[in-house]
């Protein structure tokens, strides 16, 4: 038996990733997906859905308010990227608090309580035939990085580098620079390592945009980047192995 499920976020780029994620999992199945919560609240309140991933801030409806007037006719999973409303979403009996960017292998946790809640989980956990995790971008092609406002795709091929600050991170492009409040740990760990290296506490560079070496200090476009101590030797391992 596969538990019906529903999308409800006003961001289609969320909405995306989410109706991907759940078309891997074996026992979900998509309904519908919707930007306006109030549309969603009807297909809810008429009794087919099992489940809805619901965002929290919302122009027309709240995720808060959605759950209100809801009142527990199905499960919900929370999918937001603010962190402060998740003791009030569990006041009103969310499964599960999916904080964006959300990682698959954690959204598949969180729909297996589900699937346990609901008494369909297998009775041996063998059973269970989850799907293999890769830890590389999506098709290894582009990432995904929360700005301030909005989950913003950006493709491999146009990264130049990536520079930690104090506070947030900045990946610079060809044609833009783009600021996230992600940490450089986690941004290093979705990038390729073929294509990407760290080569200092503050500086990850994409390899084929290296223009020259000197010493310890890489030239990318107008940007004169250091190596550190610490990164030195595995910097230039890697090099050698590219025959550069």
């Amino acid at each position: 038996m596969v538990i019906n499920c529903i999308v409800v976020d006003d961001e289609p780029l969320a909405i995306d990733i989410i109706n991907d994620y759940i078309d891997k999992i074996p026992f979900l199945q998509l309904v519908k997906s919707f930007q306006n919560p109030i549309e969603a609240l009807t297909i809810v309140q008429e009794g087919g859905v099992d489940l809805v991933f619901l965002d929290v801030q919302m122009p027309e409806l709240t995720g808060i308010q959605f759950l209100k007037i809801a009142n527990n006719k199905c499960r919900v999973i929370l999918t937001t990227a603010y962190p402060q409303y998740a003791v009030e979403g569990y006041e009103h009996n969310v499964v599960d608090y999916l904080l964006k960017p959300i990682a698959f292998d954690r959204f598949y946790k969180a729909a297996e309580k589900v699937q346990w809640l609901m008494g369909l989980a297998p009775q041996s956990t063998q059973e269970i035939q989850a799907p293999v995790l890769v830890a590389q971008p999506i098709a290894n092609d582009f990432i995904f990085v929360k700005t301030e406002y909005k989950i913003q795709k950006i493709y491999l091929n146009d990264i130049l580098f990536i520079e930690g600050l104090k506070d947030y991170v900045s990946i610079y492009t060809e044609t833009e620079r783009i600021i996230t409040l992600q940490s450089m740990k986690k941004i290093d760990e979705g990038l390729p390592d073929h294509r990407f290296v760290r080569v200092h506490k503050s500086y990850i560079v994409a390899l084929d945009k290296i223009e020259s070496i000197e010493r310890s200090r890489i030239s990318i476009a107008d940007k004169i980047i250091p190596i550190g101590d610490t990164h030195r030797d595995c910097f230039f391992k890697m090099i050698e192995d590219k025959n550069i």
